[in-house]
């Protein structure tokens, strides 16, 4: 797609944009002539390349080595991108944002195909900004496996004495979220001008709209009750860093507010309606003080005239729940509506209002408030919450914890069985691990979908699961799952991209 073939030879040079005072070689040189140190005069190079993936530093000490790369055009200001070099550490590394090893033949460029190249990148640990990629080549006959190894120490290096480089300021404010953060669950959010912090149980509950709100408060004062831009309640505390010019840390804790069934018994009557699994009985139970006297329309489908002799000998002190009533027969519910104004309360459950017809309809109708609950695909922002706290009321769940990643794979499903599969995965999860955190690795396996997948159409949808599968199959070979899909790996990677397939 971009004109380049393997037996490609020339790689375009951009020396006159290489920043040699750049932040990037000021916390790397030192890192990198350490290593080429450490690895002697044995055959293997060092390649830096800046987060325009631009050679911008060279170091082996086999001059052999030297001349080869001179050869490759791996030189000062070397352009290895995918577009100009196809598959490679550098390049690809670069496009995949996660460690690569290329080696031989998986290389795209022909005069590349007798190397082995590790290659890792590099992020800023404040930003989380890439700066670069940091690379290990040598002949394919002198590989080893533990120049990967080798590649991710130097990174972890680099991204030590970037950080060391930051702004004192700014270096205050990330110590200062590092701790509010560890250990803990709860939500935490740093604003330092125009740097954001936050962990992921902020960035599900805090919008940047609600920043603004945020830099009014004064710090120090205490906790603060605020409503955010997405209507949820919480309790803020706002923290200063340094002198207070630095930026401010916020902890956020959620305060639970009632839902809209709540606290409506003896008001009128509710109806609560939804499909079968969204947690209507809950729902509604939560709506009514105990004891209640229940009543099932499928009950009453069964045998009329029995239903309605228990409802007119139920208890007029005690609030009624009435569920399914869309399967209620006709003189079951004529007669319910001759009660819908109960003083001791009473909830009504069953579908969306919308689709009932009938008597049904009419004793929807007459209910005064209505709770709509929402299938549990379209509750993505709730369903850490509900996952949690399920997993809780599960034996064993308090020894365990779900971590972002898990609960991120888990708001990206359709759950067409609701409530019940998620408690179904929750307890099939456990078995796998009692105890500890609870990864992605640990759900059943079709729930291990890469967060994105419901923000993305029907054909996307259809693409991203053909490309999972395939690579499944493939046991994460890249070439073979191309291969099977009938597509390049340079169309594969790009659609992995597109996708956000991790």
């Amino acid at each position: 797609m971009s004109g380049l073939a393997p037996a490609n030879t020339a790689v375009p040079v951009d020396e006159q944009a290489v920043d040699r005072r750049s932040a990037l070689l000021r916390a790397a040189a030192p890192v990198l002539t350490d290593l080429t140190e450490r690895i002697g005069d044995a055959p293997y190079g060092v390649i830096l390349s800046d987060r325009d993936s631009r050679v911008v530093d060279i170091q082996a000490r086999a001059r052999p080595l030297h001349r080869e790369f001179d050869g490759l055009g791996a030189v000062f200001g070397g352009v290895f991108l995918e577009e100009t070099t196809g598959t490679n550490s550098i390049a690809t590394a670069h496009e995949l944002r996660s460690g690569v090893a290329v080696r031989g033949e998986e290389h795209y460029l022909d005069r590349f195909k007798h190397l082995s190249c590790y290659g890792h990148p590099i992020f800023h640990p404040i930003t989380r900004r890439l700066l670069g990629v940091v690379d290990i080549t040598c002949r394919t006959a002198d590989d080893s496996p533990l120049l990967a190894a080798l590649v991710q120490r130097a990174v972890r290096d680099i991204e030590e004495r970037a950080l060391a480089d930051s702004p004192r300021s700014r270096r205050r404010v990330f110590e200062a979220f590092t701790l509010a953060t560890t250990g803990h669950d709860r939500a935490v959010l740093a604003l330092a001008g125009d740097l954001v912090l936050s962990n992921s149980a902020a960035a599900d509950l805090v919008a940047p709209a609600d920043h603004h709100l945020l830099a009014q408060l004064t710090a120090g004062a205490g906790p603060v009750r605020l409503t955010l831009q997405s209507g949820s309640e919480v309790s803020v505390l706002a923290r200063r860093v340094g002198d207070g010019a630095d930026g401010t840390v916020y902890e956020f804790r959620r305060i639970d507010v009632p839902s809209r069934a709540e606290g409506t018994a003896g008001t009128g009557p509710v109806y609560i309606g939804g499909g079968p699994g969204t947690g209507r009985t809950t729902a509604a139970r939560t709506a009514l003080s105990a004891p209640v006297t229940e009543f099932d329309g499928a009950a009453a489908a069964t045998d009329p005239q029995a239903w309605l002799r228990a409802l007119a000998l139920a208890d007029p002190a005690r609030p009624l729940l009435v569920e399914d009533i869309d399967r209620l027969p006709t003189d079951c519910a004529t007669r319910l509506l001759g009660v819908v104004d109960r003083p001791a309360g009473l909830v009504l459950t069953g579908p969306v209002a919308s689709v009932l017809e009938g008597a049904a309809a009419a004793l929807a109708a007459a209910c005064a408030r209505h709770v709509d609950l929402l299938p549990l695909a379209d509750r993505r922002t709730e369903l850490a919450d509900l996952a949690t706290g399920m997993l809780r009321r599960l034996p064993g769940g308090d020894r365990v914890r779900l971590t972002p990643s898990a609960l991120a794979a888990l708001a990206a499903q359709d759950w067409p069985g609701e409530l019940h599969e998620l408690r179904s995965v929750l307890s099939s999860t456990l078995r796998s691990r009692s105890a500890g955190d609870l990864t992605v690795s640990d759900l059943p396996e079709r729930y291990r979908v890469s967060p994105q997948r419901r923000d993305l159409g029907p054909l996307e949808r259809a693409e991203h699961d053909a490309i999972v599968a395939a690579l499944h199959a493939a046991g994460g070979n890249k070439a073979r799952a191309a291969a099977a899909l009938g597509i390049s790996r340079t169309t594969l990677y790009s659609r992995l991209r597109s996708l956000r397939i991790g």
